[in-house]
């Protein structure tokens, strides 16, 4: 692999375009967490995670691509899940605008926790 794509970082990409967003730095009160956020944290807040990040495409025994795909959850108590839809939109553009496509999305009830959790996943391709 090139220089290049040795020191691309997926997640700090996404962390960038969350933090880019105006309305994500002041809707999320609780802030934006890869894999877990603390319980402390206020809500809403999103937890990312990398679900898919491998090799896609071939030319002479060299990858020359890699599917890269991420769950996004926002995660809302009683008091903050009417931010949820204007979040989860947001969320949409901004990974749009890095090229991120939108495959799946489930809006999740926690009994055990009493949280609403926004689930959604999306991919990207990226070419070496």
């Amino acid at each position: 692999m090139s220089d290049i794509t040795d020191s691309f970082d997926a997640k700090a990409e996404l962390l960038r375009a969350f933090e880019s967003s105006d309305l994500l730095s002041r809707e999320v009160a609780g802030g934006f967490h890869n894999k877990v956020a603390p319980e402390v944290e206020p809500f809403p807040r999103i937890v990312y995670q990398e679900i898919r990040n491998s090799d896609e495409d071939y030319a002479d025994n060299e990858s020359t691509s890699a599917i890269v795909a991420f769950q996004i959850s926002i995660f809302s108590d009683e008091e903050t899940v009417s931010k949820e839809t204007k979040i989860a939109k947001e969320v949409d553009e901004v990974l749009k605008i890095i090229g991120y496509k939108r495959y799946d999305s489930i809006d999740l009830y926690e009994d055990d926790t009493k949280r609403h959790h926004k689930a959604m996943r999306y991919r990207k391709k990226y070419f070496f």
